[in-house]
């Protein structure tokens, strides 16, 4: 049984409390990307990576990275890490978790002498929730060297462009970035983030290993019809977009209750003209549809698909589809992975897989390098809010399973590479 020391663990319970105050609305945590909080964060975690003996800088996209140096200059590098941004009104793991987590145990390892035969870069990426500019992994696409030009014209609620946010950011200039590492130098990446469901709660254990993250789909839809007045207009005559939509959305949720493991969410609308006596004119909503298996969630798609089309049709309306993101489901590295079950067998005793149904970093790192991720339990399976919760003991044993992690990847690493 490999245990961690205890005041390692209320050193990470600390500085998540501490992270969580930094916010840009009072009485609630929210951090987006480049806001003043993010900034604020990026130097009090900075701050925690240089006490771990690493080397702190900030990339042109605002992402935090500290590198532990490895004694010989042409080892391959080992990235770990997750996102520093949250959601609106946000909980304090979802994403610093997989941050703070790698510093204390590499601190950890430092105080016991423990010297990785690789080096390791911790980061802090700038944005993965979506929220500024409803576009999610600006960070990791900026460090994989996948941000776009068509990612730059997006505009915020202030009609601030991402491109204008980084040249603002970086003193008036920026140009797309280039991948930090070229594939073969690294070893891979490994993120540390809270289950954000029931499952590893309902086996009674602290932590799980990530088989593989969902694919997802993200599409903005528009039905339009013709607005007109509630009390005169016949039934028959109607072109409700409303009805339509709705329609559609309960359609939705029919597929996906026929294919297992598909997930499919309508989870923001927006109605016009929006008055109570009038009919629909137009609606413009969300659709989200994930499911592990690539091929599966094309399918569902295509049904999805046929079913706008139907309805449409018979309701004399017409529909707009845009989709605003697509990703590929990925399947985590077997060797790290492997190795990242080893570990929790020994911490934990037993080891249990599971699939992310969650989208994270992992998914645009998995184009630069292989990927791993760890589970820790979190409370109900809440998420994406206040009372989110993952406790001190299982959080401890989250740490002990990196330390044990890090030291049987670095005796692999000595075995092949001499």
């Amino acid at each position: 049984m490999s245990s961690i020391k205890t005041n390692a663990a209320q050193l990470l319970v600390s500085m998540l409390d501490e992270l969580g105050h930094l916010t840009d609305e009072p009485g609630r945590l929210t951090r987006t990307f480049l806001s003043p909080a993010m900034q604020r964060a990026n130097r009090l975690v900075g701050d925690c990576m240089r006490a771990a003996g690493l080397q702190v800088r900030v990339d042109s996209v605002g992402n935090l990275i500290g590198r532990l140096e490895s004694p010989d200059p042409k080892a391959k590098t080992l990235l770990l890490g997750s996102h520093l941004d949250t959601v609106r009104d946000a909980g304090r793991f979802d994403g610093p978790l997989g941050v703070l987590l790698p510093i204390v145990a590499l601190a950890d390892l430092k105080v016991r002498g423990v010297e990785l035969p690789f080096h390791v870069e911790v980061l802090g990426f700038s944005e993965e929730e979506g929220v500024r500019f409803a576009s999610a992994y600006l960070g990791s696409e900026g460090y994989t060297g996948r941000l776009k030009p068509a990612t730059l014209a997006l505009r915020d609620a202030a009609g601030i462009s991402v491109g204008e946010a980084l040249e603002e950011f970086n003193g008036g200039k920026f140009s797309l970035p280039k991948p930090a590492h070229q594939r073969g130098d690294l070893l891979g990446y490994v993120e540390v983030h809270i289950e954000q469901g029931p499952v590893l709660e309902a086996k009674k254990l602290a932590v799980g290993v990530v088989s593989a993250i969902a694919g997802q789909s993200r599409f903005k839809l528009t039905w339009t019809g013709k607005a007109g007045h509630a009390g005169t207009t016949p039934m028959a005559l109607r072109r409700d977009a409303l009805a339509g939509a709705a329609e559609f959305i309960a359609g939705v949720e029919a597929i996906a209750r026929r294919m297992p493991g598909l997930v499919a969410t309508v989870g923001a609308l927006t109605v016009s003209p929006g008055a109570a006596n009038v009919i629909s004119g137009a609606v413009v909503h969300t659709l989200d549809v994930r499911h592990a298996d690539d091929r599966r969630r094309r399918s569902a798609l295509m049904a999805i698909g046929r079913l706008a089309t139907q309805i449409a049709g018979r309701r004399k309306l017409t529909r707009a589809w845009q989709r605003t993101q697509e990703n590929g489901a990925v399947a985590c590295s077997p060797s790290l992975t492997a190795r990242l079950e080893q570990s929790v067998k020994v911490v934990q005793g037993k080891s249990l897989s599971l699939v992310s149904g969650a989208g994270h970093d992992g998914v645009v790192m998995s184009t630069l390098t292989p990927v791993a991720m760890l589970f820790v339990r979190c409370r109900d399976g809440l998420s994406h809010h206040p009372d989110e919760y993952a406790s001190p003991k299982d959080l401890a044993v989250a740490l002990a399973v990196m330390t044990d992690f890090l030291r049987g990847l670095a005796t692999d690493y000595t075995d092949e590479h001499g």
